[in-house]
C-alpha cells in the first residue's frame, strides 16, 4: 500500500471507489505537541463498537472530497479545525464486519483548537484522553481479539509522527 500518496491522487482513488459502489470513510490521528494521540470512547449505548476506543472521523457525504469530510468530521466530533495535514498513515480497501464494501483513509494531522477541551458529541462518546505508545494497549479494550484496527492505524500515526519529530 502507498501512503506516499498525494491529496490531489486521491480524488481519483476516490472516484474509483465511489464508481464500486463502495462507501468511502475518512479518520483521523490527531497529534497534539507532545506528540500524543487523541481518542474518544464509544458510549456504550452504540449500535457499533459500544465502549471502544475510536478516532475522530467517518463517512464522506455525497459530494464530499476525502479532504472535506476529514475536516467536517474532525470539527464535528471534537470543535477542533484541521491546521494540517500531516500524512497518510492507511489506505483500507475492504468489508466492514457487519457488511458493505469500503474505502478508508486514515490521516495524521495537527489541529487548532482548546487541546484540553474538546467538544465531544456526549451522546455517541464518554469519555476522551490523549495517549502516548507506552499507552497504546488501551486501544484494545473491549474489541474482540482479531480486532486491531484502530489500534494499528494509531499506533502507524504514533510512530510516523516521532519520526518526524526526531527526522524534520
Amino acid at each position: 500500500m502507498d501512503t506516499n500518496i498525494s491529496l490531489h491522487d486521491l480524488s481519483s482513488i476516490q472516484a474509483k471507489a465511489e464508481a464500486e459502489g463502495k462507501q468511502c470513510l475518512v479518520g483521523a490521528v490527531i497529534i497534539n505537541p507532545q506528540g500524543q494521540a487523541f481518542v474518544q470512547k464509544r458510549a456504550a449505548t452504540r449500535r457499533l463498537w459500544p465502549g471502544c476506543w475510536d478516532l475522530a472521523g467517518g463517512h464522506v457525504e455525497p459530494g464530499e472530497t476525502l479532504e472535506e469530510a476529514l475536516r467536517r468530521e474532525v470539527r464535528e466530533e471534537t470543535g477542533w479545525e484541521v491546521s494540517r495535514i500531516v500524512a497518510i498513515i492507511d489506505l483500507y480497501d475492504g468489508e466492514l464486519a457487519e457488511g458493505g464494501a469500503i474505502y478508508e483513509v486514515d490521516f495524521l494531522v495537527e489541529i487548532a483548537g482548546d487541546l484540553a477541551h474538546p467538544q465531544l458529541e456526549w451522546s455517541k462518546n464518554s469519555e476522551f484522553r490523549w495517549l502516548d505508545l507506552s499507552e497504546i494497549e488501551l486501544l484494545k479494550e473491549n474489541r474482540q481479539e482479531a480486532d486491531t484496527f484502530v489500534y494499528d492505524i494509531v499506533k502507524k500515526g504514533l510512530e510516523m509522527a516521532a519520526r518526524m519529530r526526531y527526522n524534520p
